[in-house]
């Protein structure tokens, strides 16, 4: 079924019904308005099963690397660490394209089909293995590792299409004036999935290991459901196109493209919104691998255990998150990332003092993840309030490149650095960052 078709399953009276609900109105903030929103509710609760499908695939990965390969852990990091690069790939090669092509498509359809195709694919992992269980190998590496990288590459691209389509169907389905809450609660579920995900990822496959195709069908069926249920979805976005109109668009891809940079270069408010947000993940990504350094200098705390760490940052975000949803309309974003952006230079400060006290690091990469949400959930709000309809899937595409690079970089680079430099000379080189990036985008909002 054509992505645009999938949207005729409403009638006609529930589209009246659609367009009366996102009438203005002067409704209370907070968590309330958005919770009474039905359409909201599908799309948040499909997020809650797609996001935790989304960390605990990669647990599985994990898992059955060490069940079907090697017991070797050099090679099974080695191995792992492969995975994550096809997990990464997808996403700075496809992202701006699919923002694109998000833009053009239904964005239910988009939503739906992503999910149902990486849930399905997930399901087919035991019925590969198990056909090319001989231990062929292909370039050094076993074929039924190459069978997880390819399925883990495509899922990866499946997913840089989803992303765009949901940032880009909150603002179809939430009031203006109920975004900020909208996007704190989308970033509260975000970092809940992290926590629980990884956290209990691991238990959750070992139980579910007792049934044959038990850990599979855990991660599939979670994409599936989120499919499923986005089946209810109503979008109130046109479905219906000239097929001419179609043609005409397929031929200006990295025109597209083009327009949505120029469009982030003329809209200052857009395009400083991306900058801090690039920032922020640039911070994050670099704190996700000095962790394990963090970790191992503290007495009481074994270097595998620096999940409690990224938990507490998590744990920070969720909480600021929650605050900003309730009262963050009260205030200016730009304020709110300003002092975010300095809030973060000051713990990554403090936490540069305190890495080998396990009370206080925990402290202060709580109080990062709780001053970082003061970035990322008003920038996120800015870019959909300021973006228009049909400029959405390119910026939001072209923020997922970008975001993703800025996971990426830091990734190869933060431990070459603190090789180099010393963990505590990292962490205020990177305070440093947060400093400049707060001034220098306060600057471009005044200029704006």
């Amino acid at each position: 079924m054509p992505l645009s078709q999938l949207d005729e399953l409403s009638t006609s009276s529930s589209k009246v019904t659609f367009e009366e609900s996102m009438k203005p109105t002067k409704s209370s903030s907070g968590f309330i308005p958005i919770l009474k929103n039905r359409h909201f509710l599908l799309l948040w609760i499909s997020q809650v099963f797609s996001q935790l499908a989304d960390k605990i695939y990669l647990v599985l990965m994990i898992v059955l690397i060490e069940s079907h390969f090697t017991a070797d852990p050099h090679t099974i990091s080695s191995w792992g660490g492969a995975i994550m690069i096809a997990n990464t790939i997808p996403a700075v090669l496809f992202g701006s394209l699919a923002g694109v092509y998000v833009g053009r498509w239904s964005k239910k359809g988009v939503l739906v089909v992503s999910n149902l195709i990486r849930g399905m694919l997930v399901l087919t992992i035991p019925l590969l293995l198990w056909l090319i269980q001989d231990k062929i190998t292909l370039l050094n590496f076993q074929l039924e590792f190459i069978t997880l990288f390819v399925i883990t590459f495509i899922i990866s691209t499946f997913t840089q299409f989803f992303a765009p389509a949901e940032q880009a169907t909150i603002p179809l389905i939430v009031k203006p004036n109920n975004l900020l809450s909208a996007n704190s609660l989308f970033t509260t579920t975000m970092m809940g999935s992290l926590i629980i995900g990884f956290a209990l990822g691991s238990p959750l496959l070992e139980l579910a290991g007792n049934w044959h195709i038990g850990k599979e069908f855990v991660v599939g069926s979670s994409y599936i459901i989120a499919g499923f249920l986005l089946l209810l979805l109503q979008t109130g976005e046109k479905t219906i196109r000239h097929p001419q109109e179609i043609k005409e668009e397929s031929n200006h891809v990295l025109q597209d493209i083009r327009s949505g940079i120029i469009y982030l270069q003329k809209n200052h408010t857009v395009g400083n919104a991306l900058i801090q947000l690039i920032i922020l993940f640039c911070i994050f990504a670099a704190l996700a691998v000095l962790a394990l350094s963090i970790a191992e200098q503290i007495p009481t705390l074994k270097a595998e255990q620096f999940g409690f760490l990224l938990a507490a940052s998590g744990v920070g975000m969720a909480g600021s998150a929650a605050i900003l949803g309730q009262w963050g309309e009260k205030f200016s974003p730009t304020n709110l990332s300003f002092w975010g952006l300095m809030g973060v230079a000051g713990s990554l400060v403090g936490l540069s003092f305190y890495t080998h006290q396990l009370g206080m690091t925990l402290f202060m990469t709580a109080l990062l993840g709780w001053f970082g949400a003061f970035v990322g959930i008003p920038m996120q709000t800015t870019i959909q309030a300021e973006t228009p309809e049909d400029m959405r899937g390119k910026v939001f595409g072209l923020q997922n490149n970008a975001v993703n690079i800025a996971l990426s970089l830091p990734l190869a680079l933060a431990g070459v650095a603190e090789n180099w430099f010393g963990l505590e000379q990292v962490l205020l080189g990177l305070a440093i960052l947060a400093l400049v990036g707060g001034i220098l985008t306060w600057y471009i909002s005044e200029r704006g």
